[in-house]
């Protein structure tokens, strides 16, 4: 029997074995779904070639639903989640029972936007405007993507600058007087070498949270994006892209009450409030080399301003309250070449990045005011490289390496500056076979690493030198699309080792600290599959199961064996069924789920699991489009009461609906 005929019997097999479990595929019409392109590996290769577990949504399907932030993906992406903060601006992504308080000033899963990182919760946002996809990739990246995506990565890119001219503007209306605009526009400047973009939103709206001692809500919030492109394309095969972003909050209180306290009511006297802003400028550039080498360099400033106060006894009186003035910096660079030679294709680069943060953290407790400052720089430095080697037509081996190496240095105003520094080699190894065409199983093998650093941001720590946190993980996963094309599938079994694992230990507010004396397991599953109907309609569904359990941990007297990693929830799922008229109208209706997540190491304080209902639909007329949306149309209430060791409930949002009135050239 010959490789061919081997390979069609077996995706023979396969697409008999699902149609028989699934009755109206035999009848269904000749469709097929569209290809993906991503670039986890950082270049661009098939979705059902990558030996990982990638999740996509395109820029379409964003604005179909009205998935306008990270909070929006919890669930809607099965196996990422976020802890419940309450803030605007940050968000600590949880990703495979994983995860990063946003003291550490790092997170567990990085955030790419257009090839810039993102190191630290704060700023750990995005409104989604103008966007082409969202890539997630789930399971340690670092070998390509360094020490804060030990867990996995997120990452989102724009629509390309092209000789396409487009336009945009859409007004809103919603719920609690929201009101919002958006707008994105993209032209050639000079044909075929100069081409710009800029896009932009406002938002404003009510809050929830009724202060009673003043009379008004407490959580009131206002928003402002800014997005600035220009591409130059000075000669054949060189083509350079400058991006400029900027955020910018003026909100009033966090979603935070007392859990003793009446739902969503709060007595607060001190005022409250979070004016943080944060911007991005980088430099992308590509450059061909010849047929089969290519050089990169992407060059980005990061800067991110935390400034927020919050009460945090809800009273009249001024008892306590935290406040933030965090300033944080990142300057990188990285330069990489990519190529093929003879049946592999590689890459190989070098990165570095210097960041500077300026830290201020108050805490007050009746009479005691206690005010920290100090300093802290960071430096790193690393080289990598990745090879897909492509052994037979069926079998791929894919190998790759980072070294890097890691100091942070810290400047307390009222004692000796102290330093410490790390080195981390993150392997990784990969073997995928094409059982039939575009569909591939795979097995995997790799290490991620999470920097480590010192307890900054509260005195009770003395600034406590905190280890790096190390996972390898191990994984089995078969992918592909099959049913002619119709059904889109992934499936990945993973099991992982972590060491020196760090846990954020919250006794009461403003008074936290990190330690890394903890030892876990995590194991479990991940699920994606999407599959068409008919002309019209469309399904899409996932979930991820995931069990991470502290195997040893010891803090002080208390111990944990056993217990559940704070913020991880065994749990999460989504069920989408899509309707589309040939009459340009749709209607999209959603379920997504999370299981309980416990809010302390103790296991002692939890946020209930949920599922909630989310409903879209529009129509579409010429080039306007009026559509509508309701996010959680049962009004669900699934608070994290006891947040910072039972002192403080978030509290999560209410049903909200809306309807908005694009305009599309």
């Amino acid at each position: 029997m010959t490789r061919s005929t081997r390979r069609t019997s077996t995706c023979t097999w396969v697409s008999t074995a699902l149609a028989l479990s699934c009755p109206a595929i035999q009848a269904a019409e000749v469709l097929s779904l569209p290809d993906v392109s991503v670039t986890a590996e950082k270049v661009s290769r098939s979705l059902e070639e990558v030996p990982a577990s990638v999740m996509v949504i395109d820029g379409q399907t964003l604005e179909d639903e009205h998935i306008t932030g990270f909070e929006q993906l919890e669930g809607r992406v099965p196996g990422l989640s976020f802890q419940p903060f309450g803030q605007s601006g940050i968000n600590s992504p949880v990703m495979r029972g994983l995860t990063a308080n946003f003291n550490a000033l790092s997170t567990s899963t990085l955030m790419l936007v257009d090839d810039v990182p993102t190191l630290a919760a704060q700023g750990f946002e995005n409104r989604f405007i103008d966007i082409d996809r969202i890539e997630v990739l789930r399971g340690p990246q670092s070998t390509l993507y360094g020490r804060n995506a030990e867990a996995g990565v997120i990452a989102v890119y724009s629509k390309p600058m092209d000789e396409l001219a487009r336009a945009s503007a859409s007004a809103e209306a919603g719920s609690r007087d929201k009101r919002a605009t958006r707008f994105a526009l993209s032209s050639p400047l000079v044909d075929d070498r100069l081409f710009g973009s800029v896009s932009g939103e406002w938002q404003r709206q009510d809050g929830f949270i009724r202060n009673d001692a003043l009379g008004k809500q407490a959580d009131d919030r206002e928003r402002y994006n800014l997005n600035v492109g220009l591409r130059l394309v000075p000669q054949e095969g060189t083509d350079m892209v400058l991006r400029y972003a900027r955020q910018a909050y003026d909100d009033d209180a966090s979603l935070w009450g007392a859990p003793t306290a009446r739902r969503n009511h709060v007595a607060s006297g001190t005022d409250s409030w979070n004016r943080s802003w944060g911007q991005t400028l980088s430099l992308n550039i590509g450059h061909s080399l010849g047929d089969d080498l290519a050089l990169r360099s992407i060059t980005a400033y990061n800067e991110f301003h935390d400034r927020v106060q919050q009460d945090t006894d809800f009273l009249p009186a001024n008892v306590s309250m935290i406040a933030r003035d965090l300033r944080l910096s990142t300057l990188s660079q990285e330069l990489r070449l990519e190529g093929r030679w003879g049946l592999a294709d590689w890459l190989a680069g070098v990165y570095a990045d210097s960041s500077d943060n300026d830290l201020r953290n108050v805490s007050q407790r009746g009479p005691f005011v206690q005010e920290l400052r100090l300093d802290q720089g960071s430096r790193t430095l690393a080289a990598f490289s990745h090879w897909n080697l492509h052994l037979t037509p069926d079998w791929t081996l894919s190998l790759g390496g980072r070294v890097e190496r890691y100091r942070v240095t810290i400047d307390p105003r009222t004692s000796a500056n102290q330093s410490q520094d790390w080195s981390s080699f993150s392997p990784k190894v990969a073997l995928q076979y094409a059982f039939a065409e575009q569909n591939q199983v795979y097995l995997s093998a790799s290490k991620g690493v999470r920097n480590g650093g010192f307890n900054v941001l509260s005195a009770a720590s003395n600034f406590a030198v905190f280890e790096p946190e190390k996972v390898w993980s191990y994984e089995l996963g078969m992918k592909g699309r099959t049913l002619d094309e119709r059904l889109r599938y992934s499936l990945a079994a993973y099991y992982m080792d972590v060491t020196d694992m760090q846990v954020m230990q919250m006794p009461s507010p403003g008074v936290q600290y990190i330690t890394s004396a903890a030892s876990a397991t995590s194991r479990g599953l991940d699920l994606d599959a999407e599959y068409l109907l008919s002309a019209r309609w469309s399904v899409q569904t996932g979930v991820a199961w995931n069990r991470t359990r502290f195997d040893r941990f010891q803090d002080g007297s208390a111990r944990y064996d056993g217990h559940h990693n704070p913020f991880a929830p065994d749990l999460t799922g989504y069920l989408g069924l899509r309707y589309d008229d040939p009459a340009d109208w749709y209607l999209q209706g959603n379920l997504v789920g999370s299981d309980k997540v416990y809010l302390d190491a103790a296991n002692q304080y939890t946020r209930n699991g949920y599922v909630l209902v989310n409903l879209s639909a529009g129509v579409r007329f010429e080039q306007w489009e009026l559509s509508g949306y309701v996010n959680n149309l049962a009004d669900r209430e699934y608070d994290a009461v006891g947040y910072q060791n039972g002192f403080i409930t978030v509290y999560s949002p209410p049903r909200e609906l809306g309807l908005r009135l694009t305009w599309t050239l």
